[in-house]
């Protein structure tokens, strides 16, 4: 069905090497995802990623929505914590969306933020407690139980769902250090990369994952790797452009900009020109959630190096659209275009469609985000 006011692309492909994010960004409506997950699939995107936050995006809900909401595209938790839920708890919801959504969901898990678990009092995510969990949530779906297992994610005197489980549920390891890369490349079955990532770090980040992936005795081909690039067309109001762009970096600096700016090969001495900045210090709260017009406009003409911005899709539809093709050109699968609605990304697929090469094997990728192969 055509959502309202939408183009008629009945007879177009979906486009499975692309993806959005649901309620990009903040959100107090979350109500809208219903809606944007129907015009995501109508445009031919071919997933839908939902990252979660602790206010009403809740990972669960969001993803259930998102499946009741369409019927062809693929949906990715992107990202939760495995810390945050007992694994009992994250592997039923993984399970019930995997048959609410016949097999269209993949399960992210990332490593989130140190600051904000000490505040939550629950341990700091580990590379060993990730592997860990994954583990145990395969053997469950597989029909396995966990009994008197004492591991780096935590202590599980017997854990089962149903014996005659054998679900085939991808997992998604968000990913930007080197390390963390590594471990998606042994144990994930696709990597989810960071934002604001230049092309040479993401065909250094993709080199990595792959010999990991070998190295562990994996086809390193077997891996589907999406960058994430922020997509943000000159039609977009300048104040949301500028919390889109300005605001989105300067958040991510706030809460872990060593790793970014180490991942980059980019300038420490910008990260700590950055964080003392008068503004910076001290600031009330994050900058893509409560930065004013000048505050954003300060950051970008005064404190953050263009270079930096300059990790994204940005001009017009088809200067977006090229960016696509720089992105597999470094080396990834598929391209989250994050930080934009479905109605702003419009334009962009549309772009895409007139470019899109027909000798990558784009088309054979399938629905589920967490699969390169069906």
């Amino acid at each position: 069905m055509t959502p309202p006011g939408a183009p008629d692309l009945t007879d177009l492909p979906d486009l499975p090497e692309l993806a959005c994010y649901g309620l990009a960004g903040h959100s107090a409506t979350p109500h809208d995802l219903l809606a944007e997950v129907a015009l995501a699939e109508h445009l031919g995107l071919g997933s839908v990623f939902l990252s979660e936050r602790f206010n009403v995006k809740d990972a669960g809900v969001m993803a259930g929505a998102a499946a009741a909401a369409s019927s062809r595209i693929g949906i990715a938790t992107a990202a939760t914590n495995h810390n945050t839920r007992h694994p009992l708890v994250t592997a039923t919801m993984a399970t019930t969306m995997h048959r609410l959504s016949g097999g269209r969901y993949a399960l992210g898990l990332g490593r989130g933020f140190d600051v904000l678990f000490d505040l939550m009092g629950i341990r700091r995510v580990t590379g060993a407690q990730i592997e860990d969990a994954v583990g145990i949530l395969r053997t469950l779906w597989s029909g396995g139980s966990v009994a008197g297992h004492e591991g780096p994610s935590g202590s599980y005197p017997y854990l089962n769902q149903d014996s005659s489980f054998d679900e085939r549920i991808p997992v998604l390891m968000m990913a930007i250090g080197e390390k963390t890369l590594q471990l998606a490349g042994r144990v994930a079955d696709g990597v989810v990369l960071h934002t604001f990532m230049s092309e040479a770090t993401v065909r250094r980040a993709v080199e990595v994952v792959r010999n990991a992936a070998a190295d562990a005795g994996r086809d390193p081909h077997a891996v589907r790797v999406w960058s994430v690039l922020a997509t943000v067309t000159d039609d977009v109001p300048e104040e949301l452009r500028l919390r889109k762009l300005v605001g989105r970096l300067a958040t991510y600096l706030q809460g872990y900009g060593e790793v970014l700016v180490r991942t980059n090969g980019w300038d420490l001495a910008d990260l700590e020109r950055f964080r003392t900045d008068d503004l910076v210090v001290g600031y009330p709260g994050a900058f893509d959630a409560v930065g004013t017009v000048e505050d954003l406009t300060h950051l970008r003409d005064h404190v953050l190096p263009a270079e930096w911005l300059a990790a994204s899709a940005t001009g017009t539809a088809a200067d977006c659209a090229e960016r696509i093709t720089d992105q597999l050109d470094a080396g990834a699968d598929s391209v989250v275009l994050h930080g934009a609605t479905p109605t702003e990304l419009a334009p962009v697929i549309e772009a895409w469609r007139a470019i899109r090469p027909d000798d990558r094997g784009l088309d054979n990728l399938p629905a589920n985000p967490g699969w390169m192969t069906a």
